[in-house]
C-alpha cells in the first residue's frame, strides 16, 4: 500500500506547482517550503521538533528553514499553499480523469483507512489527521495518502529508535540495502562527509556494514535492516486490518493506475531520497 499511496503524497515534494505555491505564500526556496509544508500540521514548531519528527535530516537543515518560515507565512497559509500546489499538479497529471468515478471510490476507501488509525505516539500522523477534509475527491485522496504515509513513517522512526540508529546511521544502513546511493541520499539530507563517515564507522563497529566497503551490509546488518522493515510493516498494518482485505485490495486496484501515471511522467526520480520504487 505504501508503494501505491506514497507517489500521490510525494507530489507535494517533486511537482513544480507545489514549489511555486510555497514561494507565492512568501517562503524562500525549496527546503523552506519542504520543512514548513511538512511540519505545518503540527503548528509553528521550532527546528528541533522538525528534526526530531522527520528524524533523518541533519539538524542544520531544519534550522535553515525554521522558525524563519513562520515569519513569512503562518502555518495556516502554508497549508493552503500545500494543498493548492497539489491541486494544480493533479490537474496537470490527471486532467479530466481526476473527476472520474475511480477517484471518488478511491477517496472514500482511503479516507476510511485514514480515519481508522491510532495516532498516539505518531505526531506527524496526528497533525495531518486533525486537519479538515477537502471537498474535492482527489484532494481527499491526497490527504488520506498523507495521513497514512506519515502514520507509517512515524512507526518507521520508532523502529529505527528501537534499533539504536540515529538519523545518519539509518541512512548508511539504507544505502547498504541498495535502494538508494550515498550520492543521492547524503546531500538531500544535509549530512557532512565527516558525519557520514562517523556513522559508517559506528556501523562497522556494530558489524552491520563491511569495513572494506561501508556501502555493503554484512549478513548481520541485512538481517537487522529486515527486522526494521518488518517492524515498520507491523506498525503500519492497523488501517488495513480495520477496513479489511477486500477493501484494501480494491483500493490498491484503484490506486495502481494513478501511481503508474505518476511514474510514467517521471515526476518522481527513479532513484530518490525516499527510496520509493516506481509502481508500474
Amino acid at each position: 500500500m505504501w508503494r501505491v499511496l506514497d507517489p500521490l503524497h510525494a507530489v507535494t515534494y517533486f511537482a513544480a506547482e507545489c514549489d511555486e505555491e510555497f514561494r507565492a505564500s512568501g517562503l524562500k526556496g525549496f527546503w523552506m517550503g519542504y520543512f514548513a509544508g511538512r511540519s505545518a500540521p503540527m503548528g509553528a514548531v521550532e527546528p528541533a521538533v522538525a528534526t526530531a519528527t522527520f528524524y533523518n535530516f541533519a539538524p542544520k537543515m531544519a534550522a535553515r528553514a525554521l522558525p524563519d518560515a513562520w515569519g513569512l507565512a503562518s502555518p495556516a497559509r502554508v497549508l493552503e499553499a500545500r494543498l493548492g500546489g497539489v491541486d494544480r499538479a493533479f490537474d496537470r497529471i490527471f486532467g479530466a480523469d481526476r473527476r472520474g468515478s475511480a477517484v471518488t471510490a478511491a477517496a472514500e476507501l482511503a479516507r476510511r483507512a485514514a480515519e481508522n488509525i491510532t495516532v498516539v505516539g505518531r505526531p506527524l500522523a496526528a497533525g495531518n489527521a486533525a486537519l479538515p477534509w477537502p471537498s474535492d475527491p482527489l484532494l481527499v485522496l491526497w490527504q488520506a495518502a498523507t495521513v497514512l504515509r506519515e502514520h507509517r513513517g512515524d512507526g518507521h522512526v520508532a523502529a529505527l529508535v528501537e534499533a539504536g540508529l540515529d538519523g545518519c546511521q539509518a541512512h548508511v544502513s539504507f544505502v547498504g540495502t541498495g535502494a538508494v546511493t550515498r550520492a543521492v541520499l547524503q546531500p538531500a539530507r544535509g549530512w557532512s562527509d565527516e558525519e557520514w563517515e562517523m556513522a559508517e564507522r559506528a556501523l562497522v563497529s556494530r558489524g552491520w556494514v563491511e569495513e572494506a566497503d561501508p556501502t555493503t551490509l554484512t549478513p548481520e546488518g541485512a538481517a537487522a535492516r529486515r527486522q526494521i522493515e518488518d517492524a515498520t510493516d507491523r506498525m503500519a498494518v492497523e488501517p488495513w486490518e480495520r477496513i479489511g482485505d477486500d477493501a484494501t485490495d480494491e483500493l490498491r486496484r484503484l490506486l495502481l493506475p494513478m501511481a503508474s501515471r505518476i511514474a510514467e511522467l517521471g515526476l518522481i526520480p527513479t532513484i530518490n531520497p525516499i527510496g520509493l520504487p516506481p509502481e508500474k
